[in-house]
């Protein structure tokens, strides 16, 4: 792989001396600029061979570099050959630092605007003026090299009733042009795939792990949308399906859709849009409201029906997590310690025993003994796979895709008998996730504000760990959904009833064993005998905590209150699904603990 990747990186530089410039900027992201992009556009990876989801590389005409956050520079290191790139940290020491101090002044660094957001655009361009010149390039020399390029999953549109999504599209579409209106914007480009999926209750399955369609749209402040997208990707029954008002357009039209809208005013959300959209707008002498994409708070806030599908969703999950977690306390018993690829694998085989789960909502993170401390940890990019270790812990962290719902569960699960150490740590983390669920806040709280709740007793033992606490859920869509988040850094968001967070605070302690406990959380009005709206958090996810690696000790009578509550809820509804050793599992799992 090195002498490839070598070969590429010389045809970059050759590429590089022909156009008579100096650098050349390679993100993760492709044009969509989401999380997940798949795989023919997966320019980072042919470049340098890592296939992790956040990254930047640069290539000038005598050097590399290749930047990872903390998540990834183990991995990087097995992936990416050294004797190429330097390894650099990309929050520590961002691509452009490192362009400032091995470039030389004036130097011309080449950047695809399709790739990169507005936002980050104009960021670097005020970072590094005077010193360096960005060049725009109109095609992508990554894509005239790629010649063994997969072909696109270019997939047919499924259509989404109301009976999964409850609320039209005209209705939506309606909902959202009078946010444009309040705005004073005559129209909106749409570029998140997701919040064009939930505006025309449309789903796909272009992009692995994300039930979406690579596709574009701009929605005018009538109501009607221009979208773009293949018309043969379409079903018959489209038209009547999202109402009045959608056009389809070719996709190859955008840029002639776009500089339609010259002389009109455009929201374009800077940090989810390209920077070539906003280029092309503003040639066109377009008025452009930098402002967030106006499908993003609605979408995360979920209707009546979206709800109650998150709530069958999960039970339906949990079922699954249950069988997996007995099938490997037997496997465990009979001395059978399995390797990570083979549980990840056994695990989605029984989400595919209910016939809905179209996918899952993520790679499946299946990490044994001290892989489990390495939070991002994938088996598939390891060299050989590891084994289940006695005397430690087993972390599963997944999720499944279904029409009524996005699942994201954590368990951290006892192989054999984890000392003292673990069970502590264990609890603490635990402390922390029922602290965040019980949690009760007024409106107009935000994620930000609760953070300190599930790290409060990791911190008093001197823990903590290097991760967001609560990420949004979408419905049948992104695992990973905004605005909404539950961190450290401050988030402006507040938290509405309706929306959908994860909860998964966690410990790991290096090349020894990793913790965490996620469940999902709906936001809930809870009923107080105050005088102001209160909410609070209701628990979705339903499959048993492991009572194995719990310090009884550490529990307040609340909390062991509330852990014997849960599991009391979880065996309820998962029991009448479960028969056998399943069940029998299940009544052990969820019985309730007492000091």
């Amino acid at each position: 792989m090195q002498t490839v990747i070598s070969q590429r990186v010389e045809q970059l530089r050759e590429w590089l001396t022909q156009n008579q410039l100096d650098a050349f900027l390679i993100p993760h992201e492709d044009e969509y600029l989401g999380e997940y992009i798949p795989a023919h556009n997966d320019r980072l990876h042919w470049a340098t061979g890592f296939t992790g989801s956040a990254g930047m590389a640069i290539v000038t005409r005598d050097k590399a570099a290749m930047f990872v956050d903390g998540r990834y520079v183990v991995q990087v290191r097995k992936q990416v050959p050294g004797e190429v790139f330097e390894y650099r940290h990309l929050i520590d020491e961002p691509p452009m630092q490192w362009a400032l101090a091995n470039l030389a002044a004036c130097s011309k660094v080449a950047i695809d605007p399709k790739l990169h957001s507005g936002a980050w655009l104009a960021r670097t361009e005020a970072a590094v003026a005077g010193d360096l010149e960005l060049v725009t390039v109109d095609a992508n020399p990554i894509d005239g090299l790629w010649h063994d390029r997969p072909a696109p999953t270019l997939s047919d549109a499924k259509l989404m009733s109301l009976d999964f999504v409850g609320v039209s599209s005209t209705d939506k579409r309606a909902q959202i042009a009078a946010v444009l209106k309040s705005q004073k914007a005559d129209a909106a480009l749409l570029t998140q795939v997701d919040s064009i999926a939930w505006l025309l209750n449309i789903r796909g399955s272009d992009i692995p792990c994300l039930p979406v369609l690579l596709s574009t749209a701009i929605l005018h402040q009538d109501g009607s949308v221009d979208f773009y997208i293949d018309p043969a990707r379409l079903p018959a029954a489209f038209a009547d399906h999202v109402g009045e008002g959608v056009r389809i357009a070719r996709p190859d039209s955008l840029e002639t859709g776009l500089q339609a809208l010259g002389g009109k005013a455009v929201l374009v959300d800077p940090a989810t849009s390209n920077a070539w959209a906003s280029q092309i707008l503003t040639d066109a002498k377009a008025k452009l409201i930098a402002a967030q994409d106006p499908c993003m708070l609605p979408k995360a806030a979920k209707n009546p029906t979206e709800i109650a599908g998150m709530k069958a969703s999960h039970i339906r999950d949990g079922v699954a997590i249950s069988k997996f977690l007995a099938w490997v306390d037997r496997q465990v018993a009979q001395g059978n310690l399995l390797d990570e690829g083979t549980l990840a694998d056994q695990l989605w085989a029984f989400r595919c025993e209910d016939s809905s789960c179209t996918d899952v909502s993520f790679d499946t993170i299946s990490a044994a003994g001290g892989n489990a401390a390495m939070c991002h940890y994938n088996h598939k990019n390891q060299p050989a796979p590891s084994v289940l270790e006695m005397d430690n812990v087993y972390l599963v962290d997944s999720g499944g895709q279904y029409p009524d719902g996005t699942t994201d569960i954590t368990r951290t699960v006892a192989i054999g008998e984890p000392g003292d150490e673990v069970k502590q740590t264990f609890t603490l983390v635990l402390k922390g996730h029922i602290a965040l669920a019980t949690a009760r806040f007024p409106k107009g709280t935000t994620g930000s504000q609760l953070d300190a709740l599930a790290r409060q007793h990791l911190w008093a033992h001197g823990f903590d760990y290097d991760h967001g606490t609560g990420h949004g859920v979408g419905h049948f869509l992104n695992v990973h959904e905004g605005p909404q988040r539950i961190a450290k850094v401050y988030n402006p968001t507040a938290l509405q009833p309706g929306m959908v967070l994860s909860n998964e605070p966690g410990y790991y302690r290096a090349d020894a064993f990793g913790i965490r406990i996620e469940n999902l959380e709906l936001v809930v009005e809870v009923a107080t005998a105050g005088d102001m709206t209160v909410l609070g958090f209701e628990s979705l996810t339903r499959a048993p905590i492991d009572r194995r690696l719990v310090d009884l000790s550490l529990l307040t009578d609340g909390e062991l209150a509330w852990l014997n509550a849960y599991h009391q809820t979880v065996f309820e509804v998962i029991s009448p699904s479960l028969s056998g050793d399943d069940l029998i599992w299940l009544q052990q799992a969820t019985a309730p603990l007492s000091r």
